[in-house]
């Protein structure tokens, strides 16, 4: 039996008595309520603004005959638990980002971010036209999901660390907080990797409980609070080029939408990635002037570091390759990349770099 069937089996009975007493006079009216959690606290700048915005657009453009009622991280189940409470039908859909539920499957990094990956364009290609929505759709079936992407943070920076980081060596035994393969690379340079929901970061890195963190980037870093704790803030990270974030659907739930319901669905996650994506960069830089301001000192990692961030990568991504799916993802991943990244580089690489020069930016 698949995990799907499992699924259905083991919770067919209490959700057919939830949905008999509370979902069969919202059927009768043509209409249904549709319950979104998400992995974020609720007011997390940007991320959670994004999960809304895919609420109410969904409820808009139905006209009312679903509605999205959005739970946010503890409000109903835990941010680390909507993967599993949407797989068994406790929730119809879930907001978040998919490198927290590796222990899952490895393939989910793919699908939310990879080391030295790709950045926002890059992934639209892959997805939308080289294999890459297949391929999600082949992974999440196995949990009875659907994952359609819904925003996009932009490249993430490199965290907040109480000192200074001036070689590799300066991670062994450093308490930090990242999630995913990033943070898998990181306990290879000897860090302690704690993976905390974004909501509790703040108070661990004041209390000491971790020693450093990375969030986004400088506009919801900023709402975070970080900058009144420490004061050196590394811009650029290896970890998370282009984050993908998906509004994942329980599969029975999706097929069970009309196909206006479910196309309505798609665009608007398509409309909620790009929506996404400009609302951190219409913010980060006028947020980094500010930090700068407050005295926050903007440090690069020397190449010695960024080049073990390198050779610790590609040891994480290689190590799940015995698992089928994953290698099909990887490789359709790396292949997509490949080719998106030779013309960039050609192009806007060439453009942005004499742009800046010319015009002094």
């Amino acid at each position: 039996m698949d995990r799907r069937s499992f699924l259905r089996a083991t919770t067919a009975g209490g959700a057919a008595a939830a949905a008999s007493a509370l979902a069969a006079p919202a059927y009768a009216q043509g209409r249904r309520t549709l319950t979104l959690v998400t992995t974020w606290a609720r007011g997390l700048a940007g991320v959670h603004d994004s999960a809304q915005y895919c609420a109410d657009q969904i409820t808009a453009a139905t006209d009312g005959q679903i509605t999205v009622d959005l739970k946010a991280a503890g409000e109903l189940v835990g941010a680390f638990e909507v993967f599993d409470a949407v797989s068994s039908g406790q929730a119809d859909m879930y907001h978040g980002v998919d490198y927290y539920f590796l222990g899952q499957h490895p393939a989910l990094s793919f699908f939310s971010q990879m080391p030295f990956g790709m950045n926002f364009m890059e992934y639209a290609n892959w997805i939308n036209h080289e294999g890459g929505q297949e391929l999600s759709d082949e992974l999440y079936s196995i949990f009875g999901l659907k994952a359609m992407s819904a925003g996009n943070t932009g490249p993430q920076s490199g965290g907040w660390f109480a000192k200074e980081i001036n070689s590799a060596a300066d991670f062994e035994g450093l308490k930090f907080r990242m999630p995913g393969q990033g943070g898998q690379v990181m306990g290879k340079l000897g860090a302690s990797v704690q993976n905390l929901p974004g909501g509790e970061v703040y108070q661990a890195l004041s209390s000491g409980a971790i020693d450093g963190t990375e969030w986004i980037g400088p506009w919801a870093d900023e709402k975070a609070g970080f900058q009144e704790i420490t004061k050196i803030y590394y811009t650029g990270g290896f970890h998370e080029p282009g984050p993908n974030l998906n509004l994942t659907m329980n599969l029975d739930v999706y097929d069970s939408l009309t196909p206006v319901q479910q196309k309505i669905v798609e665009q608007v996650t398509r409309a909620s990635n790009i929506w996404t994506m400009s609302l951190f960069m219409a913010n980060n830089s006028s947020a980094l002037q500010r930090l700068q301001s407050g005295g926050v000192r903007l440090m690069e990692f020397p190449d010695e570091v960024w080049d073990a961030f390198g050779t610790a990568s590609k040891e994480v991504t290689a190590e799940p390759m015995g698992d089928e799916l994953y290698k099909r993802c990887y490789d359709s991943y790396m292949a997509s990349l490949a080719s998106s990244a030779t013309w960039i580089a050609r192009s806007e690489g060439t453009f942005s770099a004499q742009r800046n020069r010319v015009m002094g930016l």
